[in-house]
């Protein structure tokens, strides 16, 4: 497996973490956890649940539309004074996500709607090489308060 998602610099986050996994469906959940164990950890355990549903509806998008077989796909989990950051980023920049209505009838095509109805802002992010599309929720506090 190759890592074509490099590691970003750091941006002076008070907490950061990045994962990267292999494009499995297995690997949801992993990342859904982990993300919801670096909440509850960080000190925002009310936080844990809305951020591991976005953290797996960002990951099974990658999954579906983002990745390449052996291309790793990253989570990256970050906060700040006043934010949680969540970004997934996958090898396949030229499949963007699209804010679209759900056919009432269809399995999939939920997941943006559900990321923008937890969240403050999201976005994508255009790389040389993939994308990353990460999303931002308030948090209240600080965690060493």
């Amino acid at each position: 497996m190759t890592d074509s998602c490099p590691p970003p610099l750091s941006k002076g986050y008070d907490r950061y973490d990045t994962v990267s996994y292999t494009p499995y469906p297995q690997n949801i959940p992993r990342a859904r956890r982990h993300v919801a164990r670096l909440v509850v950890d960080w000190g925002h355990p009310g936080a844990a649940g809305d951020a591991a549903l976005v953290a797996s509806e960002l990951c099974t998008n990658a999954l579906l539309h983002g990745c390449l077989r052996d291309r790793l796909f990253r989570v990256e989990t970050s906060l700040t004074g006043i934010a949680l950051r969540i970004a997934v980023t996958d090898p396949k920049g030229e499949r963007l996500p699209q804010d679209r209505p759900a056919d009432p009838d269809a399995q999939f095509g939920r997941g943006l709607l559900i990321v923008r109805a937890l969240v403050d802002r999201w976005a994508v992010e255009h790389l040389s090489v993939g994308k990353t599309v990460w999303a931002e929720m308030a948090v209240t506090g600080r965690a060493d308060a």
